[in-house]
Formats: C-alpha cells, sequence, structure tokens
C-alpha cells in the first residue's frame, strides 16, 4: 500500500510546475487567481445563484413539503458532498478535480468516465440558465415567452455570456460577487415587507385538493437545486492557497445557499394564498409583485437575469477549466490546455462547452434538469467510492483538510445520499434513461478513442512523468 502523497499524486508534477511559472517574476500571468470571497460566490453560483427555480417544488408537493425538502436536504446530500469537496480539493489541488480523484482511486478508465459524466451533465445544466432566464424576463416582457424572440434571447446570451467567461477568472469571479449581492436583495425586501401578511399555518399546506402529488418533479427540482458543490474543484489550480481557502469558502457558500433557498419561500407561502398550479418557474417575480408591488417584480425579474449570468459563469468556468485539466492529465488532447495569450483562459474548453450547452438550450426545462441530473448522478456515486477508496488506499496522504471520520463513519456518511441518488435515478422518465445511457456509451467510447489516438500518435497529448520518473501519456 502506497503511503507517499507523491506516488499517489504523479499529477502533482504537473501542478508543480504550474506553481514554478506562477512564483517567477518573468511569467506575465500567474495561474493562481481566486481568492476567498470570489470564491465564495463562484461556489454560490455553481449550487444555487438564488431561489430562481425552487417554486416547482411547490407545485409538485405543496408548500410544507417544499420548506421541509429545503431545510432537510442539505443535510441529507449538500453537507456530505461539500465535504468530500473540502477533503479531495485539497488533498488534489489541480484543474481535474473529480477526474484526478476517480483517477488515482480505480485507474484511467474511470477517470476518464468521470470527466465524461461530469462534463456532460454541466454542459447541459448550464443551457437551464438562460432558459430560466427567459421564463422570468416573460413577467416582464411576454413578448420574450415564445417563438423567434426567445430562440434569439437564448441565442445571443449564450454568446455573450460565453464571451463573458472569456475574459478571465479574477473578473468573473467580481462579477459574481456583485450579481450575487443584487439579486438577493430584492428577496431580503420581499421577506421584510411580507412578515405582517404572514400566517404560520399557510406552511403546513401539504397542498390543495384535487392536486396530484408529482414526486419526481419534487426531488428533481431539489436536487438540482442543491447539488453540483464539487463543480468548484476543477478551479483548485487557479485558487490562492486552495488548502485553506476551499474549507472556508465551502461554508460560507453553504449558509448563503441554504438561507437565499429557505427566506423568500417561508415569505412567499406565508403571506399568500394562491392556486398550487401557479408555481412554476418564475412565479416568485409574481409573489413579489402581489407582496410589495410592481417595483419589486421587475426587480426580482432583473434579479433573474443577474443570477442566470452568475449561474451560467460559473458552470461555465467550472466545465472549461476541467478540460484543460484532463488535458494536462493526458485524457484529452494536448490542444485542449491552450490558453489566451490575452486573458489567460482555457479558450478550447469555453468554446467547446458553449457549444454544447447552445445546442440543448432549447429543450424542455424539466428534461434539461433530469438529464443532467442523471449523468451526475452517475457521477457522485463514482465519487462517493472514490472518496472512500482513497481514504483506504492512500491512508498516510497529506489531507490539509479531512472529514473527522473513520472508513466506517464515511460509509455511513455516503450512504445516504448515493440512496437518495439512486432514489433520483429510478424515477427519472424513460426518456432520461435512453438519453443518459446514450451518452455513457459515448464516454465509454471516447476513452477507447482517446487511447487509439495516442498509441497511433494521430492527435498530441501531454506527456507526464510518475513518481518513478518514467514517462507516459495518461490513460495507457
Amino acid at each position: 500500500m502506497a503511503t507517499s502523497p507523491d506516488i499517489s499524486s504523479p499529477y502533482r508534477r504537473i501542478e508543480d510546475s504550474l506553481e514554478e511559472q506562477a512564483m517567477d517574476p518573468n511569467t506575465k500571468k500567474s495561474s493562481k487567481k481566486l481568492t476567498l470571497i470570489p470564491l465564495i460566490f463562484l461556489i454560490y453560483f455553481e449550487v444555487s445563484g438564488g431561489p430562481y427555480g425552487e417554486e416547482p417544488a411547490v407545485k409538485a408537493a405543496g408548500p410544507l413539503f417544499a420548506l421541509l425538502g429545503f431545510l432537510i436536504f442539505p443535510f441529507i446530500w449538500s453537507i456530505p458532498e461539500a465535504l468530500i469537496t473540502a477533503e479531495l480539493a485539497t488533498a488534489y489541488p489541480g484543474n481535474g478535480g473529480y477526474v484526478i480523484w476517480a483517477d488515482q482511486a480505480f485507474g484511467p478508465f474511470w477517470g476518464s468516465l468521470m470527466g465524461s459524466w461530469k462534463f456532460l451533465s454541466g454542459s447541459i445544466n448550464n443551457a437551464a440558465y438562460p432558459v430560466l432566464c427567459a421564463e422570468y424576463v416573460k413577467q416582464v416582457f411576454p413578448v420574450l415567452g415564445h417563438g423567434l424572440p426567445r430562440v434569439l434571447a437564448i441565442s445571443t446570451s449564450t454568446v455573450l455570456l460565453s464571451f463573458l467567461n472569456y475574459t478571465g477568472l479574477t473578473i468573473v469571479g467580481w462579477v459574481a460577487v456583485a450579481i450575487g449581492i443584487v439579486s438577493l436583495l430584492p428577496f431580503l425586501l420581499m421577506a421584510m415587507i411580507s412578515i405582517p401578511r404572514i400566517r404560520p399555518k399557510r406552511w403546513g399546506s401539504t397542498g390543495q385538493k384535487g392536486v396530484k402529488k408529482d414526486w419526481n418533479l419534487f426531488f428533481n427540482t431539489l436536487f438540482w437545486n442543491l447539488n453540483f458543490w464539487d463543480n468548484a474543484s476543477t478551479l483548485a489550480g487557479e485558487v490562492e492557497n486552495p488548502q485553506k481557502t476551499f474549507p472556508k469558502a465551502l461554508l460560507s457558500a453553504g449558509i448563503i445557499t441554504c438561507l437565499g433557498y429557505l427566506i423568500p419561500l417561508l415569505a412567499a407561502t406565508g403571506s399568500l394564498t394562491v392556486d398550487q398550479n401557479r408555481w412554476d418557474e418564475g412565479f416568485l417575480a409574481d409573489a413579489a409583485g402581489m407582496i410589495a408591488g410592481q417595483w419589486l417584480k421587475f426587480w426580482v425579474g432583473l434579479g433573474s437575469v443577474l443570477s442566470a449570468v452568475g449561474l451560467f459563469e460559473a458552470q461555465l468556468s467550472s466545465s472549461s477549466f476541467q478540460l484543460e485539466g484532463m488535458a494536462n492529465l493526458g485524457f484529452l488532447p494536448a490542444f485542449f490546455a491552450c490558453r489566451s495569450k490575452w486573458f489567460n483562459t482555457p479558450w478550447v474548453g469555453i468554446f467547446v462547452s458553449s457549444l454544447l450547452t447552445l445546442g440543448v438550450s432549447f429543450m424542455d426545462f424539466t428534461d434539461i434538469i433530469s438529464s443532467a441530473n442523471f449523468l451526475y448522478s452517475l457521477g457522485m456515486l463514482l465519487e462517493f467510492s472514490a472518496f472512500i477508496w482513497l481514504r483506504r488506499k492512500y491512508p498516510n496522504l497529506k489531507r490539509p483538510y479531512k472529514v473527522p471520520l473513520g472508513i466506517r463513519g464515511l460509509v455511513v456518511m455516503c450512504l445516504v445520499p448515493a440512496g437518495f441518488v439512486i432514489f433520483v435515478m429510478v424515477i427519472s422518465k424513460p426518456i432520461v434513461f435512453i438519453m443518459s445511457g446514450g451518452l455513457t456509451l459515448f464516454g465509454v467510447l471516447f476513452y477507447f478513442f482517446m487511447n487509439l489516438c495516442k498509441t497511433r500518435g494521430y492527435i498530441k497529448f501531454n506527456i507526464k512523468e510518475t513518481a518513478t520518473g518514467e514517462q507516459v501519456v495518461e490513460g495507457q
């Protein structure tokens, strides 16, 4: 059994060389750019971005179950996932993130498949944000709700937001801070204004008579609104002092996320009695108008646009840096590691991610989040397994942050969210099974195709050294 961090982490030679370049006075641009505050809000936007999109939970199961879901689910899912991310991102602080974890635990095939699942789920998930934004904006500008104006709005916003991401993490990080503050303010105002109208008994409603519970929609809404905590791990190579910064950022983002969901939900369900079927995406804008007037409805609509920008930017950053990390590990051709000379961003990853996102932007919103959830669930099951196996395989690996549990405790901690993941997958629609199965098959074939290209020399791949000094191409 290996006990040396160097043996368990051959990828570190690449990361160490990047750190040396960052410290070199002759190097114009440092790869270490993200500090604590921008990282907090990038994680916040990876996961949440505000209460926009939580409304279907009320429509599916009523106010009581929606409130319980957003109160309990963070303990079932979010906290375990955040703890795993904190431990592994600080132990393996490279841009490959979860790809590195699966590779180190089970080998290159599983590292590559993890990369496929997570990248595809992230890019598909990113397509939901322009759609969600359009759902809110049409409350103020109905013309954007259908037809050519809707298509143009979604396409144009995708292209412009991709260019913003191209300008670099420094800009994206601080834009996320500003957007986070501005988009949360209207809900704080809504909550304060609603206090005189709140009737606590409304919170206990399990839904109006005649409305059938839709548990598929309910659990997918919870899952979609509270997952992707580990996505920020693909930015670890860009974070200043990740060993100390990541745990603090994850904790802070977790608190903001939970309060950001519960406060508006408590305000709207406690102060309004409306048809349960009205709780579609975008209803919180209407609720704000009912509680405070059109001015707040407009602000919530504007906040949804800003939140969609933050969500899109955070997810695109994660996906593009993941592809760069996979290229540095040899899973993808070397050109995926190319960075822009102007902004030092992985422009190939940004382009590929944006192209895929645009391609699925016109699917039904529910189908988008269901497909993203299924692929993400497959990746999470592998991530739970890798987390436990790495503890067993490399017990002496340096872990700047370590979950204070033994192997048995970790198994118990992972069993509950793993069971929920399996449940979410089982209740998926047939079309989601078909899409996810096809994309998984693509990931498997892609791994063997990349290996063929390596052995035949069709495409250039990055070479790295093992701990013994032998040069290898990752994945062979």
